[in-house]
């Protein structure tokens, strides 16, 4: 590739809109209040700061301090405020809509660089003709009664267990049943640790799998496209459906379709209490997850990565999901933009200190939080086992533990007609906008050279 060719009219004068704006966002407290503007800007950064560290001492100490803490992480931002209310109220208004005018038209100017997410290639299938769908009538607060999964599937053709609440049945193995008995499909209504179950027993088996967005989040439904209001509306890819090739995670042997979650979280998720008490839970037992007085010190090594950081010493907490997550998108945080690229996402979070705390919001690139792709993750601890979130359900496996990918192992069968994926805004480049801004003859968007 090389830079050359025609920059459009609109790219170039699009870029120059969200480089004034930006800079008027910036700049204008300054040019209107002078120095009270300018303390106000380091009022409003030094309250951002305190209020990260105040969350800190929230979640990491009890008692007095603990409540002296929250008031504080709720008081800062209420002064920050009021304090711009009652000096320069327009900056609420005018600064924050300035900037949203910059990262439209930056964003703008971007799109139309040709940098384009890859599509997922489907692959037309007849319709099944022995489906078989494994059901969880607890998961979602009951949808698959709610929709009528169960006798709609039925009227299809399918096959269908619905699981009993009593008692506690093996998903895998009623799978593997049905595979025997000559199934040609199958499929599981309900959250991601049913469906990745059944996931891996068709990947082992080559056979295309049905999701049925009947769980919670459904965050694999989500990032396929599927209709997460509708669980019903996944069954028509029994009769009129494609197919995608996507990848599966697998921790020391247990697939995943989303994640698994080390230290504090998966930590946090073994206690009985959590699923009647999330939050309390939580707070009980952070304070000595944060200041280690309890949990694992891990060490999570990565192989395979393609830039940075190899090995994350005494994180907090690590994330190894099923392909990367998007970061550079706060309305796309938690979607994947692909589910085939064959590599896992890490997120790695390591904070000490209030002042570390205050980090991850202030520094651009904070060094306790690691973000990175890889082939392979080795999660290791000074102790023999630990514990383990595979898709939000709890597990402890011995260490040393190990994540791997099988690429598009997975095939999965969805609708013809969905509403698939958003196609997410390209990422805030600054210096690509200012290179867009600054052309005239000549442009920053990318276009193969002609090989002779």
């Amino acid at each position: 590739m090389d830079f050359g060719g025609h920059v459009p009219w609109g790219q170039r004068w699009a870029a120059r809109a969200s480089l004034a704006a930006a800079a008027a966002a910036v700049l204008l407290p300054v040019l209107v209040g002078g120095a009270t503007g300018l303390l106000l800007m380091l009022v409003g950064t030094a309250g951002l700061g305190l209020t990260a560290a105040a969350l800190w001492w929230a979640l990491s100490r009890r008692g007095p301090v603990r409540l002296a803490a929250a008031v504080l992480a709720v008081a800062t931002p209420v002064a920050v405020v009021a304090l711009f209310a009652a000096t320069f109220v327009w900056a609420l208004i005018v600064s924050p809509l300035l900037w949203a005018v910059a990262v439209w038209c930056g964003r703008y100017a971007l799109r139309s660089t040709g940098e384009h997410r890859p599509v997922m290639r489907e692959r037309p299938v007849p319709p099944a003709r022995r489906p078989f769908l494994v059901m969880n009538p607890r998961s979602g607060d009951g949808k698959v009664e709610r929709f009528g999964l169960k006798e709609k599937a039925e009227a299809l053709g399918a096959e269908v267990v619905l699981l009993d609440p009593d008692r506690e049945q093996d998903v895998t193995a009623l799978a593997r049943a049905a595979v025997r008995r000559g199934a040609d499909l199958l499929g599981a209504a309900g959250g991601d640790g049913t469906q990745a179950l059944v996931a891996a027993v068709a990947a082992e088996h080559g056979l295309p799998f049905l999701v049925l967005s009947a769980g919670t989040r459904n965050h694999f439904a989500m990032d396929l496209g599927l209709d997460r209001d509708d669980p019903a509306a996944g069954l028509a890819a029994l009769v009129d459906g494609v197919e995608l090739r996507v990848d599966l995670g697998y921790v020391s042997g247990r697939p995943f379709v989303n994640n698994a979650s080390f230290g504090a979280y998966a930590a946090v998720i073994q206690n009985p209490s959590y699923r009647g008490d999330k939050v309390g839970t939580a707070l009980e037992m952070l304070p000595d997850l944060l200041t280690r007085q309890d949990g694992p010190r891990l060490t999570a090594r990565l192989k395979g990565a393609a830039a940075g950081r190899t090995a994350l010493h005494e994180p907090h907490a690590v994330l190894v999901s099923n392909n990367p997550y998007r970061t550079g998108d706060p309305l796309g945080l938690g979607r994947r933009d692909r589910l085939d690229s064959g590599t896992l996402g890490v997120l790695g979070v390591r904070v000490d200190s209030a002042v570390e705390a205050a980090a991850l919001l202030l520094d651009p690139q904070p060094a306790g939080l690691t973000i990175a792709a890889a082939r392979e993750v080795v999660v290791d601890a000074d102790r023999p086992e630990i514990e383990v979130g595979i898709d939000g359900e709890a597990h402890v496996l011995p260490t040393p533990v190990r994540c791997r990918i099988a690429r598009r192992a997975l095939r999965v069968r969805v609708p013809r007609e969905r509403p698939g994926v958003p196609e997410p805004p390209p990422r805030m480049n600054w210096r690509r906008v200012r290179k867009l801004a600054a052309s005239v003859g000549r442009t920053a968007v990318p276009r193969r050279v002609r090989r002779l």
